[in-house]
């Protein structure tokens, strides 16, 4: 078992200092190439899948979450305003209110929906600090977030592609859910909207969850203020369970905002906002990842991915030769000179590729290739190295290599 606080530390993913504050984690070099990984990878699924990306600002008047219910229902969750030019502005707790705006700074036709809206955006949440720790639970959330506008019939079909896009980013980045959820509203609670709409929007993600074939469990009390959602469910190395992704249907918000478009009989028509999160925050998926991977990220996501072990001063200059080329390649390369072959060999145990070249691959412009499981590969060109190498990559596998490679 791995815990993120301790091993993230270790391999320079994150760190925090009180004079930042509780909560409020810093991302080291090596956690900024994971995080921009995971980024990058986010919005090339989004782009495929026909999302556009916006940005929209972290602050916000009072009166767009008064608008939008966070205010009345989520306020102790919120920092509080601050007062700007005789109005009150505050840190957004969530991205939806922004992407409402969004969409309602333009026309739309019946002809543009679905229109998906993408965000890796900031919020600011004020948590506790009793329940803060690592990268699990913060006051500042970097979250990958998105809005679909639809009509009611196409809800379906783009909430099971969302979950689709979520199970597939799962598959890339290792990750196993323990459990899936719908989250239903509960006795004792207040939930905004048509009783009716409620009504449907369940409807519509029991389809979702019975077509995509896993099993879930119904829970009351977990719905979000404006509307049900699937939960995916993922737990630390404690046992400790969380939510890492959401779908979540929304007919309560589009209200508020008075969202509309134009249908094929020319009558302004209400769309339907599907909230989804494929990855939720960076933050906590980074933290998962940790625990899961125990560091040995896949190769496409480590912060090394070669690591590069001259045997001598000779060699030097072959081996930043090769890190040269990988960078070349895309690849992230580093040459280690310090210390015996085998205390190199256990400093870069994390790292997917390690490269050994020694007079006779310095000679041949080969390279005697370690993988971090421990085997060994028999001395390769330069080139095909690379190639080896980048195909894992690329494809974003978990195999270090081809098993008719090794």
């Amino acid at each position: 078992m791995y815990d993120h606080r301790k091993l993230g530390r270790e391999l320079g993913i994150f760190d925090t200092d009180p004079l930042m504050g509780a909560g409020l984690p810093y991302w080291l070099p090596a956690g900024a190439i994971v995080r921009h990984t995971l980024e990058e990878y986010v919005r090339e699924s989004e782009r495929r899948a026909g999302y556009q990306h916006v940005y929209s600002p972290v602050l916000g008047k009072r009166e767009l979450y008064e608008i939008s219910g966070h205010w009345s229902h989520y306020q102790e969750d919120m920092f509080p305003p601050m007062d700007l030019g005789g109005e009150q502005v505050v840190l957004r707790p969530s991205l939806c209110p922004h992407h409402a705006l969004i969409y309602r700074s333009r026309s739309h036709s019946y002809r543009e929906l679905p229109l998906r809206i993408a965000e890796l955006g900031g919020m600011y949440r004020a948590e506790l600090s009793g329940v803060l720790g690592g990268l699990t639970r913060v006051r500042a959330i970097q979250l990958n977030d998105a809005h679909i506008f639809c009509t009611v019939e196409q809800v379906a079909q783009e909430a099971g592609a969302a979950l689709d896009l979520i199970l597939r980013a799962y598959d890339a980045l290792g990750i196993v859910p323990v459990r899936y959820q719908l989250s239903l509203p509960g006795p004792g609670k207040k939930y905004l909207g048509d009783p009716q709409a409620w009504r449907r929007a369940t409807e519509l993600l029991i389809e979702v969850l019975d077509k995509s074939g896993v099993d879930y469990e119904s829970a009351e009390g977990e719905a979000a203020f404006y509307g049900p959602k699937i939960d995916i469910q993922i737990a630390d190395s404690l046992g400790r369970e969380s939510t890492l992704s959401t779908v979540q249907v929304d007919f309560h918000q589009p209200e508020q905002f008075d969202l509309h478009y134009i249908d094929s009989d020319a009558t302004k028509k209400r769309p339907v906002m599907v909230h989804r999160s494929i990855i939720g925050s960076l933050e906590r998926a980074v933290a998962h990842l940790i625990e899961v991977h125990g560091g040995a990220f896949p190769a496409w996501l480590a912060p090394v991915q070669v690591a590069v072990f001259p045997l001598s001063d000779a060699e030097v200059a072959p081996a930043n030769a090769f890190v040269r080329q990988c960078l070349d390649r895309g690849l992230r390369a580093e040459v280690v000179v310090e210390g015996s072959l085998g205390a190199r060999v256990r400093a870069a145990r994390h790292v997917p590729y390690q490269a050994v070249i020694g007079a006779r691959e310095a000679t041949s412009d080969s390279i005697a290739l370690r993988l971090r499981d421990g085997r060994r590969l028999d001395a390769l060109p330069v080139n095909e190295v690379l190639s080896l190498i980048g195909a894992q990559v690329d494809a974003r596998s978990h195999l270090l290599v081809q098993e008719e490679e090794v």
